[in-house]
């Protein structure tokens, strides 16, 4: 089985995920680190102890990667988004049986990535590029020790929904399935893809971000 792990926020560059951060949910992002040879750098807030939020954007003191930037943050069409402003991009999965995950899924489970940042590793798949679904297909985590999400401040907001709207509502369902995530998400007929994430307050006010 697999679990919600934590949703992405992408932007062109980390001051501008931060701002919209703070603007949308009132609470500053803390520092979080950079992905060596990943191309990216990030931002992150606690969201109590079993979710959180990463905020992602390339990183401009590294070199290109060798391999595209994850969440198709070189893609094109990803890139003219982001001008727009900072967007909900898509959500990661947990799981701890990344292996047999993975060669149940074959080729569309994408290629395992050994990632770290500072005292944090994990492994990491994220399915081909085009097959994602418009990532509401998530990539997949496996934690080697602490997770990042365990050491952030709570921001005392909670991901109370996680939902997904798409024209092929079954086929999203069987991919989500196949990964053992067949209950992490409400999915629903939309006439574009489209994730939506619902945030509580402290207070019990509800906030909104989606992808479009």
């Amino acid at each position: 089985m697999a679990e919600i792990d934590h949703i992405v926020i992408g932007a062109r560059t980390l001051e501008e995920g931060a701002a919209f951060v703070e603007r949308e949910l009132g609470v500053k992002p803390q520092k979080g680190g950079t992905h060596e040879g990943a191309g990216t750098h990030n931002l992150l807030l606690g969201l109590g102890p079993d979710a959180y939020l990463e905020v992602i954007a390339p990183d401009p003191a590294q070199p290109e990667p060798a391999q595209p930037r994850l969440f198709d943050l070189d893609d094109p069409a990803t890139r003219t988004m982001l001008d727009s402003g900072p967007r909900l991009l898509t959500w990661v999965a947990r799981t701890s049986t990344m292996d047999p995950v993975m060669a149940r899924l074959g080729p569309r489970g994408g290629t395992i990535r050994e990632m770290h940042r500072g005292e944090l590793s994990w492994r990491f798949a994220q399915p081909p590029q085009r097959q994602d679904m418009d990532n509401l297909i998530p990539c997949l985590i496996e934690w080697r020790g602490e997770r990042a999400g365990k050491r952030l401040h709570d921001s005392h907001l909670r991901l109370v929904a996680l939902e997904a709207e798409h024209p092929d509502v079954d086929a999203l369902r069987m991919a989500l399935r196949d990964r053992g995530l067949g209950d992490a998400l409400e999915v629903r007929h939309g006439s574009h893809p489209r994730l939506v994430a619902r945030l509580a307050t402290k207070e019990g006010a509800e906030v909104t971000l989606t992808s479009g």
